[in-house]
């Protein structure tokens, strides 16, 4: 039912990597700070929403997007909304570390329907749409369906993590999360994009994933392709933007037990 849909953003996604890696490790990057310091965006961030967001806009001239860079735009009335993180890990990028993604969902009268994340680099493709399950591709190899770990023990599972960007002004910024959990875990990660860590929990490569205060864009495809994978999210705060836990049920309610 949305085939056209997906095939249409698996390569806008692959066109939109072309961008990126033309900059990436390069000295033409014109690295600038959004909210503070600690936020920051590239030339290659603008370009992709930009290329992104004018592509929508050729072939769905009556919908709307949504975007991290550009915010709002097309037409405000229709039921379909196009979700964009042109460039999620911008700090990794940056910094010439290989993590990095790009993140497009597509929501009907506010559901998502579609969601596409992509890691260039490492060439990853994660898909998922609406009842039609979750998968991913490596490279030219076939897309294989995929699904959530099936561990039931904090101690056998590695979990991700990541900070919020206003981590200096709020003495709730996470820390004190992991310093709880850590005992009780194999290991935590901290990648750096949040679309990408819920994507490996959708694949099994994670075991459960926790952030505060991410915004729709972050995590709207790689929330669709988690559920499609049998994952559950739940929402632990309410006062720090997109506040959720990830995982299988049995393990989002053990990471639950120690997140504040």
């Amino acid at each position: 039912m949305y085939k056209d849909f997906l095939d249409f953003t698996v390569n806008l996604v692959k066109e939109t990597a072309k961008i990126q890696l033309k900059y990436f490790r390069g000295n033409d990057l014109s690295i600038k700070t959004k909210s503070n310091v600690f936020d920051v965006v590239t030339r290659a961030d603008k370009e992709s929403e930009e290329f992104i967001a004018n592509t929508i806009m050729q072939h769905y001239p009556d919908h709307k997007i949504l975007g991290e860079e550009g915010g709002y735009r097309g037409n405000a009335d229709s039921e379909y909304m196009w979700v964009v993180d042109p460039l999620d890990g911008t700090t990794n990028y940056s910094q010439g570390l290989p993590l990095f993604c790009i993140s497009v969902a597509l929501q009907h009268k506010g559901e998502t329907i579609m969601g596409v994340v992509y890691a260039p680099y490492i060439e990853e493709l994660f898909t998922a749409t609406k009842n039609g399950g979750a998968y991913m591709q490596c490279g030219s190899k076939a897309p294989q369906k995929i699904e959530v770990s099936k561990k039931q023990s904090l101690d056998i599972s590695v979990i991700g993590t990541g900070f919020p960007y206003d981590k200096d002004i709020y003495a709730e910024n996470n820390s004190e999360n992991i310093v709880r959990i850590l005992p009780h875990v194999r290991d935590i990660r901290r990648m750096g994009t949040a679309a990408y860590d819920v994507c490996c929990v959708a694949c099994g490569m994670l075991d459960g994933f926790w952030e505060m205060s991410l915004h729709v864009w972050d995590v709207c495809a790689a929330n669709l392709i988690l559920t499609e994978a049998g994952g559950i999210i739940v929402n632990y705060r309410n006062d720090r933007g997109i506040s959720i836990i990830v995982g299988n049920e049995t393990i989002v309610n053990k990471i639950g037990t120690f997140i504040k």
